[in-house]
């Protein structure tokens, strides 16, 4: 009966894995099709990709989804974290209300987000552009960054700040010698998450971006409903972009740890010798 449960589980998660990732499969390798056939791969060719890097309106959205990316990415983390650490010293009921406030953005659904935004700019006469478009991912990435270190300042003792204080640090050696070194895992996830919400955003950025001025979602929902290969060529980069940056995430800590460990070892054996 156990060995059955186990079979089920195995082939269950395995029905999930293809789920997921047959159709990123799929699209990489018709990426590589010679024709533009989307159910035949008549032969290899890298045909779709110099398209894609020659056809001046991709590598256009590519630019303003990197550049806005980016800049939401480093302006949301810096005032995420700045607000998560001066919340984290404030009154119980300033930091409940905060809380809440910084909650909403992730409970709203994206359409209700990105036409307050669109209503925001348009009363204050504000024409939509790539400015206004990287200010409203500054505004929903914000909340990502500050739900990712929240949970490691309340491990922090608080004593610390205080203590740096006393030993004759001002508040911002304090704060960026004592307390970011210690939440930096919290701040290098939240940014990443800031990263992924930002580039992959549509709707927020469909609403709020001018004439123009398109990122990678909007440019493939108004060409998905014809045949462009380009597409799948864009998607499979994106794919192995991401891919490289997962594992070089992932790879780079555990050799990092294994130096450590043999220097550990080293300096054991020298202190036995």
């Amino acid at each position: 009966m156990e060995h059955k449960n186990s079979t089920l589980n195995r082939l269950y998660y395995w029905l999930i894995i293809a789920f997921f990732y047959a159709p990123i499969i799929y699209v990489v390798i018709f990426s590589f099709n010679s024709s533009k056939s989307l159910t035949n791969f008549s032969g290899f060719s890298l045909r779709w990709y110099q398209k894609m890097f020659a056809d001046r309106t991709i590598m256009e959205s590519i630019w303003y989804t990197v550049a806005c990316a980016v800049i939401a990415t480093a302006v949301s983390t810096v005032i995420g974290t700045i607000t998560a650490i001066g919340l984290s010293k404030s009154r119980r009921i300033i930091k409940e209300a905060v809380t809440q406030v910084n909650n909403l953005p992730m409970l709203n659904p994206d359409i209700v987000t990105a036409i307050g935004f669109m209503l925001f700019f348009t009363s204050l006469r504000i024409q939509t552009g790539f400015t206004t478009m990287v200010l409203a991912h500054i505004a929903f990435c914000i909340p990502y960054v500050m739900l990712s270190i929240t949970p490691k300042l309340r491990t922090l003792d608080p004593n610390i700040a205080e203590a740096a204080l006393d030993l004759g640090c001002t508040p911002l050696q304090a704060l960026w010698k004592v307390i970011i070194p210690q939440i930096k895992e919290g701040i290098f996830s939240g940014a990443l998450v800031a990263f992924s919400m930002s580039f992959d955003d549509f709707v927020i950025s469909l609403f709020t971006t001018g004439p123009g001025i398109n990122n990678i979602s909007i440019y493939v929902y108004a060409n998905v409903k014809r045949i462009n290969p380009t597409i799948n060529a864009l998607s499979s980069i994106i794919v192995f972009v991401i891919t490289a940056v997962l594992i070089i995430i992932n790879v780079v800590p555990m050799i990092r740890e294994r130096r450590k460990g043999k220097e550990n070892e080293k300096n054991l054996k020298g202190a036995l010798d």
